[in-house]
């Protein structure tokens, strides 16, 4: 991890929606408490169990939040882009973090100490409800990904995850190629499956003409199918 500049974290703040709801003091608080980070791809940013100092906001790259389930088996939570905020939650809940936090790809952090974030909420209601609606969102998607991952069939989950990460991350130029390119071990976390059975899913998709594969980029041939596989479930 390597700290990097004071005008790298004013980029940072500049671009986030909770930049516009502070004062102008409140701005230099956050700017001269704040840091910047890098992470290597897969480098861990937080551990489960580890006390949640800071709050983070990803600033380039992609990061996944993700839990250790029965027999060690991962189950990917959420996945974070550019600019969203995250590691917060367990600071909220006075709780150690829950969950594990690493780089995807190579990615910067803009870290801000959590005492500075709950001394900047007790004085300005702007930023408190920002982090209600946020929280509120979150869990609202965690609700449904509950149900899905738990009651979808394979297909289902697979042909959900794949329009998740379309949704989250885009299409390449092509207009048709994710933005993102996941081992099949990820996407099968990510869908609550083995991954041989992501395998053998990913190329039932393909052999029905709804995606194409060339190394792990996915691209998506027949999205309204894939939509409505996801809908059936």
């Amino acid at each position: 991890m390597v700290k990097q500049s004071r005008e790298e974290v004013d980029l940072s703040a500049s671009i986030s929606e909770v930049w516009r709801v502070l004062t102008d003091k409140e701005r230099e608080i956050l700017r001269s408490n704040s840091t910047i980070q890098h992470f290597k791809r897969n480098e861990l940013i937080y551990c489960m169990g580890d006390e949640p100092k800071e709050m983070m906001c990803l600033l380039k790259g992609k990061v996944k939040i993700s839990k250790d389930g029965v027999g060690g088996r991962s189950q990917i939570i959420r996945m974070i882009k550019p600019v969203q905020y995250f590691g917060y939650r367990a600071s909220f809940a006075q709780e150690n973090y829950l969950t594990n936090a690493s780089a995807f790809e190579a990615s910067t952090v803009c870290m801000i100490p959590m005492t500075v974030v709950t001394n900047l909420l007790m004085s300005n209601p702007n930023l408190a409800m920002f982090f209600i609606r946020q929280l509120s969102v979150d869990l609202g998607v965690a609700d449904e990904r509950t149900v899905n991952l738990t009651q979808k069939h394979i297909r289902g989950r697979l042909a959900e995850s794949l329009l998740f990460l379309k949704d989250s991350y885009g299409l390449e130029e092509d207009g048709a190629t994710l933005s993102i390119y996941l081992a099949r071990e990820d996407l099968a976390n990510l869908s609550n499956m083995t991954t041989s059975n992501a395998i053998r899913t990913l190329s039932t998709f393909v052999a029905e003409r709804i995606i194409a594969l060339d190394g792990r980029k996915i691209k998506l041939i027949d999205e309204d199918r894939l939509r409505k596989i996801s809908k059936m479930g």
